[in-house]
């Protein structure tokens, strides 16, 4: 399965609107994403991050609930993986 995973911007690099990118944390796990779907994003903002791209920006309460149910359903267990991490799918 496929999912999007909101983390936290911890820094961003890159001026170009197109190779910005940002080190994002998920839970403790930090991976590089590219940021150019979410301009308006910063240092401290939640963002959904798909296949290593934010897709959008989110409030904290709200990556709270979302990463609450990943570990419900066992979701979270593989996001360290270099293959979680990289959107490849077995």
């Amino acid at each position: 399965m496929c999912l999007a995973i909101p983390g936290k911007i911890e820094s961003v690099s890159g001026d170009d609107p197109l190779t910005r990118t940002g080190r994002v944390s998920f839970g403790g796990i930090v991976k590089e994403i590219n940021l150019a779907y979410v301009p308006e994003a910063s240092v401290g903002d939640y963002v959904i991050v798909h296949v290593g791209f934010a897709i959008s920006t989110l409030d904290e309460s709200e990556a709270g609930k979302v990463f609450e149910y990943l570990r419900e359903i066992g979701e979270l267990d593989g996001l360290g993986t270099d293959d979680a991490a990289s959107g490849e799918h077995p």
